[in-house]
């Protein structure tokens, strides 16, 4: 073969090693774990100091559509019934249908003890007695994460075993087996009058010791982040409304129920990975993220994510989402001495809350209204917060469209 001949092949024989080489490449990215590589789609590789960097996420307002249908609801609301929408509050042990009557909370939240001998038929007559109490419909929530926080299916009135751990679930059949479950869940919960599931739990702790571990999927940023996806969008399917907890991110930070936690990692560590799974269920169109009482000192060093105002601006203007931001329970012990004069309802509504989880809604409900009262709160920020409940409220057909 002459010298010629010989460069032109050779040159033939490179460029189809290297198509071939990168058609492997694409091939065994998509098959590796059987998912897409998050990274790629939510981070830029590299910046000049050669530090991993956040793409900023698209901008997308989940409930524009709805809108119109909330403004107009909200022209016929008073002040005091627009600050009841603001709250989910503890499901009373008695009187609940005279409380909704009187103060018109947005919603309840149940635990475990409410599910203590009822049964199916009996906890949807109490539930739909309750929503034809209220003048706005309520959100009915719960948290039903299986594994150890699993408030319906501890009891076999509901379902004969405890809904599985997202880790079990995993070991026994992959993401499918999670989305199955997922939508068993619903139905249920559906069944029984309720439409909030505070689930799933999008944090990415790494020591398997550390308190969230158990409840996380156990997996790292990135799987987690498409684990969080894919169980948004079924969730969204079965028209069950997701919580998506614990923004910033919870870690491997001790049990905020009891006392103070502060979170030591730098700002970077959450960009590159607590944040993807919340960005990558912001994506799939999850309606509400939860906020932890936890300080991080690399976003607010002075108070606990739920009551500062820094990190709700890193939500809705780094993360742009649009929809509805919840703070922990505020009867947890970790907020009660950053709380300024006790009005631990009153800081949430000014770091930028939409809903407050109470234990005691119908005093914290009074301190808001006297703080918009005297010029603290405004009612456009309230107006804003409740144009958003409803609109969710619409998106999930909770209010019928006349």
């Amino acid at each position: 073969m002459s010298h010629k001949h010989y460069k032109k092949y050779n040159g033939i024989a490179i460029i189809v090693v290297i198509i071939l080489a990168i058609i492997t490449g694409i091939f065994l990215g998509l098959v590796k774990n059987n998912r897409i590589n998050i990274s790629t789609k939510y981070i830029d590789s590299k910046n000049e100091n050669n530090n991993t960097i956040l793409n900023e996420p698209k901008k997308h307002d989940l409930f524009e559509k709805y809108y119109s249908q909330s403004e107009e609801t909200l022209k016929n609301m008073t002040l005091e019934e627009k600050v009841g929408q603001m709250f989910l509050a503890r499901f009373p042990k008695s009187n609940v249908v005279e409380e909704i009557e009187n103060y018109n909370p947005g919603g309840y939240i149940l635990f475990g003890k409410d599910f203590e001998n009822e049964t199916k038929t009996s906890m949807l007559t109490k539930l739909q007695e309750c929503q034809n109490a209220s003048k706005i419909k309520l959100i009915l929530g719960v948290d039903e994460e299986g594994g150890s926080v699993t408030r319906v299916s501890s009891y076999q009135a509901f379902r004969l075993s405890k809904f599985l751990s997202p880790q079990a679930l995993w070991k026994q059949g992959g993401m499918q087996a999670i989305l199955d479950d997922s939508t068993e869940k619903s139905s249920l919960l559906k069944s029984i009058g309720l439409n909030m599931n505070l689930a799933p739990v999008a944090d990415v702790p790494t020591d398997a010791s550390s308190f969230m571990y158990n409840r996380s999927v156990g997996k790292g940023a990135e799987e987690t982040a498409t684990y969080i996806e894919q169980l948004i969008r079924t969730m969204n399917n079965d028209e069950m409304i997701s919580v998506m907890k614990h923004f910033p991110g919870y870690g491997d930070n001790v049990d905020t129920h009891t006392g103070i936690s502060i979170d030591e990692k730098e700002y970077e560590t959450f960009q590159k990975s607590d944040f993807l799974p919340f960005i990558s269920g912001i994506e799939a169109e999850g309606p509400c993220i939860l906020v932890s009482h936890i300080i991080v000192k690399s976003m607010d060093a002075d108070k606990p994510a739920s009551l500062s105002e820094n990190v709700h601006n890193i939500l809705r203007n780094e993360l742009n989402f649009s929809g509805i931001i919840i703070t922990d329970d505020l009867a947890m012990d970790a907020i009660k001495q950053y709380a300024e004069n006790g009005e631990a309802a009153v800081q949430a509504v000014l770091a930028g809350n939409d809903m407050i989880i109470s234990s005691d809604f119908v005093e914290q409900k009074q301190e808001i209204l006297n703080a918009i009262e005297n010029g603290r709160i405004s009612e456009t920020q309230i107006n804003e917060s409740v144009k958003r409940i409803l609109a969710m409220k619409f998106m999930y057909k909770i209010i019928s469209v006349e």
